[in-house]
């Protein structure tokens, strides 16, 4: 529905059909990094005005190694993110896949990087839920109205769509479903386009995380890639990350992609893309700012230095590219 810009009624509706038993361990986990991402920003890992706003704080302290891994993560997507927004000078939309409660639409109009359009797609409970935050905090709210120069916003209880930010309920798994929702909330697959995932694929089968590759390289000419997720999963330390997360009623159903590097590679080779990447979070982790690294190393002591390095050496951060030749997307590092 169209409703008034200036009193717009985030008005929430219940989905047409009950979530999905079987994807609940996997809503589960965009609760638990939220979480894990709002206690890190407590305490000083990195700015985040927002995060407070959709995530309660956690009562239980995270442990050290956690709060670095995610300052990693955090760091690294960031770098690669504002990589993408210079190359392009801004002229290009971003698509968030899985956002969860994600805040860079916020921090990214902050710093003056926003691109023309910024997508959110997630699971429809999921997008109800951000929805109502914004719908009662005018610090999410206003930089959504004040962007927005038509009379009306559309609204329903699982999208928004406005000028600059759009979220969207969907399931990645039905790309009809999802090519048609981001078409009607103005995608333009002539923009160059950098696409996102944080532990999302690892979730879909691996002929699921293949088409969704294809459809993102095959719609547009001009596009990057990023994909945070496990890595180096055959090994012992890899095997009880599994079975942890299996008690929790949440299966991996990609893992067999995430074996090493290359394999992680491969499949976005294999998928469309021209050129790929990838990095272990510990690689990642040395490759910080050696101030910003002795900051947030003196915010709390880590007594085994050797249990974030196996952690850190089982998530990885991989980018592709595909076109933008003429505007040095293949040079993009972090």
């Amino acid at each position: 529905m169209a409703t008034s810009l200036r009193r717009p009624s985030f008005s929430s509706r219940s989905s047409s059909s009950p979530p999905d038993a079987d994807d609940e361990g996997v809503r589960g986990t965009c609760e638990d990094a939220s979480i894990c991402k709002r206690f890190a920003v407590s305490i000083g890992y990195w700015h985040d005005p927002y995060i407070q706003h959709f995530v309660r704080l956690s009562k239980e302290r995270k442990a050290p190694e956690i709060n670095r891994g995610y300052f990693a993560r955090v760091h690294g997507i960031r770098q690669l993110i504002k990589a993408f927004l210079q190359k392009t000078e801004c002229q290009c939309q971003i698509i968030n896949l899985g956002a969860g409660m994600d805040t860079a639409f916020w921090t990214l109009k902050d710093e003056g990087l926003l691109p023309r359009k910024y997508f959110e797609v997630d699971f429809p409970v999921i997008v109800t839920r951000k929805l109502h935050s914004i719908k009662f905090k005018s610090l999410l709210s206003k930089p959504i109205l004040d962007l927005h120069s038509e009379e009306t916003l559309q609204i329903d209880g699982q999208m928004l769509d406005s000028k600059r930010y759009a979220i969207i309920g969907a399931d990645l798994r039905d790309l009809p479903e999802l090519e048609e929702k981001l078409k009607k909330c103005n995608m333009n697959t002539q923009l160059p386009t950098l696409l996102m995932t944080e532990c999302v694929l690892v979730y879909m089968t691996p002929e699921q995380s293949a088409n969704l590759l294809k459809w993102a390289a095959n719609n547009f000419e001009t596009a990057m890639f990023i994909n945070y997720e496990q890595v180096n999963m055959d090994d012992r330390f890899g095997q009880i990350m599994i079975e942890n997360l299996r008690r929790r009623q949440c299966d991996l159903a990609g893992v067999e992609t995430c074996k090493s590097l290359e394999s992680q590679k491969e499949r976005l080779l294999s998928n469309g893309w021209e050129t790929a990447s990838a990095v272990n979070m510990m690689e990642l982790y040395s490759r910080l700012p050696r101030a910003e690294v002795s900051r947030i190393e003196s915010l709390e002591f880590l007594d085994e230095m050797e249990l974030l390095e196996q952690l850190m050496q089982h998530y990885c951060l991989c980018w592709a590219t595909r076109g933008g030749s003429e505007l040095g997307l293949k040079e993009i590092t972090c």
